[in-house]
Formats: C-alpha cells, structure tokens, sequence
C-alpha cells in the first residue's frame, strides 16, 4: 500500500484533471519563455447567496516582463474552456483578441495582439474582464457551493501565460486579490488580509476559500499563526488547532536558523471538505479531520512542514528554470524530513523515508530521468518529490550538512532557485565525485539495485557477496548482526554493473546482513538489500492483506511480523498484525500491538482509525461498553480511510443502547421522507431540489435513468460534523430492476435556503 502526503494526493489528483501541455506561450521564440508574470491584481465577485447561478465574475490585470530574446507582438494567456470574455485592454486602450480552444490541455487560450512591439525586458500589463460559470460537478479545484466557494489554480480560473506544463514551469508571482462573498463567508487566501482584500508580496499564485470557519491565533513564538475549524467546534478540535499552529510555528523557527530571515506573510491551517494538501504562499488546506483526530497525525505534519518550507522555497524566493520539481517538490520534502526528524525524532523521519520509498519503487522502472521529467509523465509527482528528496539527501551527505544548507543559503541570495545553479554550486563543492553522482541521478533514469548475498564464513571472517546493477559508483555501508546482537559495518565501494564483497572480521556467526542500511540511494527493487531475504514491506503487505481478507489470520499475523522485522517503522504491518490478532481472540497480543501503533509520534491516519476500532472492539468484548464507544468514535472522526470510518460506524451502532443514539429531528425525518419519494419518482426536478448544487451529480442521475419500485429509508443516527453538516447513518431497503437491496449509508446533509440538502454520500455499502 502506497502512502502518500497530503499536498501530493491533492498535485497527483489536480494533475489528473488536465491534459498534457502544448506551448505554454505563442511569442518571438518558438517552444521558449516569452513573458513572466511579475504581478497578479486580481477582483472576483461570487454570486449573492443563495442565489440561482453558479457563476464567478472577475477583472485580472497581469503585469508581465518579456523575458525572451526577442520581440514580443502578442500576449497570450490560458483560461478555464468555460471562461466568457467580456473585454481585454493593454494599459487603458482596448486591445483585440482571439480565444481557441486548446484541444491538448482542454483549456481556452487567449492571444492579445500588442499595440506596439514589446522590447526584450519591457513590461506590459494587461486587463481582462470575464465570467466562468460552473455547470458541472464541483471538485477540489473549483466549487461554488451553499458552504462556501473555492477555487485553486489548477482550475485556471484567473488568466496567466505560462501552464505548469511548460518546461519553466507555471507563473508565480505578487498577488494582489480581491473577494467580493456572499453576506457572511469568511474569505481566506494568502498574505496580508485587510477586510476581503489580501495583499501577498511573496511569489504565489492566486486562490481563494470562501466559508465559516472559528479560528485560533497563535501568541508568543506562534504569533501570526493561525488555524481555521469549521465553526462548532469543540474543545477537543481547539486543543488540536493549538497543537497544530505549535507545530507550524516550530516548523517556522526550524527554517529561519536554516534559510535566513522568516518571510514576512501570515501562515494559516485551514480546514477544508476538498482539496487538502494545497498550499501556497503560507495558507495551506487541511482535511477537516485533521483537527478532529486526537494527535497529529504524520499527513498533517508534513503538509505542514512542506507549507512553512515553501515560504522560502518558491515564495520569498522563486524557483525558476527547468527541473523546476526537483526544487519546489523534491527540495522541500527533503527539508521538510528533516524538521520531522528535529521535532519528532530520527524514528520519525525514518518512516517518512521509508514512506518515500515505498511510493518510488512503485513507479521506478518507469520512470523518466528527473530532470527532465515533467507533468507530461504519469509519475511526475511521485518522482521529483520522492526520489528528489533522496537525491537531495545524497549530496547533502556528499558534501556535509553545513556546506549542503551555505550552497542553498548562497542561491536565494542570488534572488532565485534554480536545478542548474544548484548543481553547478554543488558540482564547485563536491568534485568530480559528486558531479558524476547528480548527473547520474538527474539525467538518467533510475537503474541502480544493490543487491547482498548470504554470509559466508572464510576463515576468521565472514563475506557478503554484493552487486551494483546501476550506471554509477557507489559507495555504501554493509551492516551486520552476529547471533548475539552485535552490530558490524564495513564500508564498500561498488564500480558500475560490477561485484564486490563486504568482509566483517569476526568469528561470531552472523545472522543477518544490509547493504546501504539508511537507505541513500534511489533504487529499483530494495527487496534484495537484506540476507536472508524477507518479504520487502510493499509485497509483504499485499501478501498480509490477501490472507487476512480470506480469513487466513495466522498467515497473515506470520507475513506481519516479518515485515516488523524487516522494516520495524512501518505502521501498516503493525496495525494488520493487531488486527489479525484481534481476529484469533488474543485480545491482550493485539491490545498491545493497538497501543503500541497509537502511541506512534506520528501515526497515519489510518493508523488512528484502526488503533481505535480495535481498542474498541476489545472493550466490547470485555463488556465495556462506554470505552468502547468512545473508541469507535475516535475511529470515525479520524477519517483514516473507508474501510476502518466503515467498520467503527457499523460497531458504534450495534454497541448503542437503543436503534439511534438520539431521535432524528423532525426536519430530519421530514428530508427522508421527501427524498425517498423523489428517488421512486424518478423526476429530475424533485431530485435536484433536494441536492446541494453542483453535488452528487452521477447519483442525482442514476435515478432518474434506473427507477427504483422500493426506496425506504430508515435513520439510524444523527451527529453533528462541522459548520451546518450533518452525518446521518441510514439503512435503505430498496427493489430496482426486480432485485431486492439492503443498503447501508453515511449521508452528509447540510443546512441551505431555508432546508436540508444532500452534499456528500462518504458510505454506500450494498447487499
């Protein structure tokens, strides 16, 4: 199982909305920059509340620099497909202009023909009023809903020139911008807030939330940090809201004594439905149920850490030039373990890695060479982030600590960061030696597989067997342990494609053998570092997992405790192996294997859930209703997943005393009522009506193509989720195309016009 933090589930997805990239730019230089956007100002206007449309109107003026070579004649800008353009000027004059589609990035391109000729270095600012009207399904990227208003820049819902398509990358720049909301939303964007108006003078690109939020304001050394909850939260959600401004605030601190002075902008933690893990010129989104779960879980802590990182890389100095991932990704999540790694601890850290890697040797063997991979490739995030932080880590230890952090030091003193100017500082630094590392690691793609072999007894020591597969030397440490836990290293240096062996002078039997135990360089296959084998974490785990879900408990309980022997840190072996030991009935191995996960510095969040779903399955067992009540919804509010959110929802109904733990309010019942005889009409009308706009549209429809001849629902439970939510548990008994169901549901209503409508279905389980 691939683990993932936030910010890059969010890239991967985002990116997975949009097709590969054209030009980014018509201009002097075919296939090269022509204009960098040095200033956003930015108006947008939402419609009032509760009104009809779904609609976004703005006026944008980009103030842009002709960076290229030669003449620049016309100016053009991509926009959503969906954008109506009012009008274009060029300074105060109107300007004509043609708008195309783009049939390779499904985006519409606007091209601006220049009065006069602009210089190289010139400046050119350029004004276009529009509308982009949402008709579709609302998404992470862009959403106008009776909760709130969001729109990211992967929606391309403001004007820019450059795509993060192209090899430069996407414009980053001053944003000033604008919200005019609907009476009684919050606007939260980023930098300096005067009223709806934030001024950032960092390099950002423009977005913005609309909601209802209680926020949290960070004092002392936490001071201009802030956390946002949904609003009706309570005392457990403050207390996790303080526990997250801490953390950021010493993430702060952490990259001021790295990096140099603390970028003047506000930092905000704000909680999202959709969307978590962006985050851009200090504001970052978080999962709602990241302030709800009851200690910081490691997705958050390094969303967190990548977000305060960024404030420095690509904010307060901007990343530049091609290869510019390998900075913006893979730097930051280089750092950001680090900070891990200070505040949490070296085991930590470690599990980061080994998260990192996991995700990697997923997609390694196909791979591109990394610094010439762009959004173009399917593995482009997994990659610059992943084996960018690796690569990072590998000339950090080239040339020392110190020395790695002056190089960056010096380079955002130049202004700028970019790939080339850090490998060619890197390269005056390390030598030859190092020069030949990165141009490996950068320009090729990834082949190297260290492989041991079984210890051998010669004489009066003991040799491994080694071979490196990969087109550069490489130099590693072997560790071994002797029968009586004595630990061994050697260093050893492997030519290209060649053999080698490590010799451990000792008589003691040696039971065990590693080579390149802290895991430096970037491999294809990490299985065959360790004699004798054992199952590498990612194919033990699929292993577990099958025999788990064929009621093979012990089987799975044995694959568990091998991975834990190979790669202790690993969270989703210990959680399997509580849980097939809860499974066998041994409820004091597995209540310990619970505790030990949970009391993890930085468990993941399906960490969370299944430690408290199984706490409290042996609390039910034990007859101890009330723990495990509490623990079931613990599991709930720590959202670590489906199946877990499932399997707590299920036990916390059965273990309450009565069908629901409070009578549904009448307006609840009412809305079942209701929805239940628009589903068996099959209308159109009645359906929507009853559904929050631009949500649920593939549910909304497959009513009124399969109507159904029974739809009951009955409600099971009611509890309130945040801002004007709430999750009602149901079961449906239901008969369509003459096939009798039982279904069981999670339904997330929420309060708007005057009435309940239908905005999410997190749980739908049929039988």
């Amino acid at each position: 199982m691939k683990s993932f933090c936030a910010r890059e589930l969010w890239l991967v997805l985002s990116l997975l909305l949009l097709a590969a990239n054209a030009h980014a730019q018509t201009g002097a230089v075919a296939g090269a920059q022509v204009w960098q956007v040095t200033r956003f100002d930015i108006t947008a206007t939402l419609p009032a509340a509760n009104a009809n449309e779904r609609a976004l109107a703005a006026r944008a003026t980009l103030t842009a620099r002709n960076v290229s070579a030669g003449e620049g004649r016309t100016f053009t800008v991509r926009l959503n497909p969906t954008v109506e353009i009012k009008s274009v000027a060029v300074g105060d004059a109107p300007a004509t202009f043609t708008p195309r589609e783009d049939a390779r990035t499904k985006t519409q391109m606007v091209q601006v023909t220049l009065p006069t000729p602009a210089p190289p270095n010139a400046s050119v600012t350029i004004t276009l009023e529009y509308r982009l009207p949402l008709a579709g399904q609302n998404s992470g990227l862009a959403a106008i809903t009776p909760e709130g208003t969001q729109f990211l820049p992967l929606s391309f819902w403001y004007p820019t020139p450059n795509s993060p398509y192209a090899t430069w990358g996407a414009d980053y720049a001053p944003v000033r911008l604008t919200v005019n909301a609907a009476s009684g939303e919050t606007v939260i964007a980023s930098g300096a807030a005067s009223g709806a108006t934030f001024e950032q003078k960092l390099a950002a690109q423009p977005f913005f939330v609309t909601g209802t939020w209680e926020m949290f304001e960070g004092t002392g050394d936490a001071r201009g940090v802030s956390a946002y909850m949904f609003a009706g939260a309570g005392a457990d959600e403050r207390r996790q809201a303080e526990s997250l401004v801490a953390l950021a605030a010493a993430a702060r601190t952490y990259y001021a004594s790295l990096l140099g002075a603390t970028p003047d902008t506000p930092l905000r933690l704000v909680a999202v439905r959709r969307g978590a893990g962006f985050d851009m010129g200090g504001t970052l989104l978080l999962d709602a149920a990241a302030f709800r779960r009851t200690k910081v879980d490691t997705t958050t802590a390094l969303a967190v850490s990548e977000a305060v990182a960024h404030l420095w890389i690509g904010g307060a100095t901007p990343v530049r030039g091609a290869g510019s991932g390998v900075v913006r990704e893979g730097l930051v999540r280089y750092l950001a373990a680090s900070f891990l790694e200070k505040q949490f601890g070296r085991e930590a850290a470690d599990a980061e890695r080994l998260r990192q890697r996991l995700a990697y040797t997923a997609i390694a063997r196909r791979d591109a060479p990394l610094a010439l991979t762009t959004p173009f490739d399917s593995t482009y995030l997994t990659s610059v982030a992943n084996k960018g932080a690796m690569v990072w880590r590998l000339a950090e230890r080239a040339v020392g600590r110190d020395a790695f952090i002056s190089v960056l030091r010096a380079q955002m003193q130049t202004g700028e960061v970019s790939l080339a100017a850090m490998r060619a500082t890197l390269n005056e630094r390390g030598g030859a030696g190092l020069k030949a590392l990165l141009d490996t690691q950068l320009d090729q793609p990834t082949e190297t597989d260290l492989q041991i072999g079984l210890p051998q007894q010669r004489g009066p020591e003991w040799v491994s067997a080694l071979r490196n597969t990969g087109a550069q030397s490489v130099t590693v440490t072997v560790a071994a342990t002797t029968d009586t836990g004595q630990q061994l290293t050697a260093d050893v240096t492997l030519a290209p494609q060649d053999f080698g062996e490590a010799h451990f002078k000792t008589t003691a039997k040696l039971v065990r053998v590693e080579i390149d135990p802290d895991k430096l360089y970037p491999q294809v296959d990490y299985a065959n570092d360790v004699a004798p084998r054992g199952p590498w974490p990612d194919g033990g785990l699929d292993e577990a997992t099958r025999a788990f879900g064929g009621g093979d408990y012990a089987r799975a309980e044995t694959v568990a405790r091998t991975m834990l022997q190979t790669a202790p840190l690993m969270q989703e072996a210990r959680i399997l192996l509580a849980r097939a030991l809860l499974e066998q009935n041994k409820l004091a191995d597995a209540e310990r294997e619970f505790r030990v996960a949970l009391d993890d510095k930085l468990p993941l969040p399906a960490t969370l859930a299944w430690g408290a779903y199984g706490l409290g399955e042996i609390a039910s067992r034990k007859g101890e209703t009330a723990q495990a009540l509490q623990r079931y919804t613990e599991a709930v509010r720590a959202e670590g997943g489906y199946a877990p959110t499932l399997a707590a929802r299920t036990a916390r109904l059965k273990a309450e005393s009565g069908p629901s733990a409070s009578a549904p309010a009448e307006p609840v019942k009412q809305f079942f009522t209701q929805l239940d005889q628009a589903i068996r009409s099959g209308r159109k009308t009645e359906i929507e009506a009853l559904v929050a706009p631009g949500e649920l549209l593939d549910f909304t429809k497959g009513f009124i193509k399969i109507q159904p001849e029974l739809w009951q629902t009955r409600v099971l439970r009611t509890e309130p989720v945040g801002g004007e939510r709430l999750a009602v548990d149901v079961n449906i008994t239901a008969k369509a195309e003459g096939r009798d169901k039982t279904i069981t549901a999670v339904y997330i209503l929420t309060r708007a016009g005057g009435g309940l409508r239908l905005a999410e279905i997190p749980i739908f389980e049929e039988r």
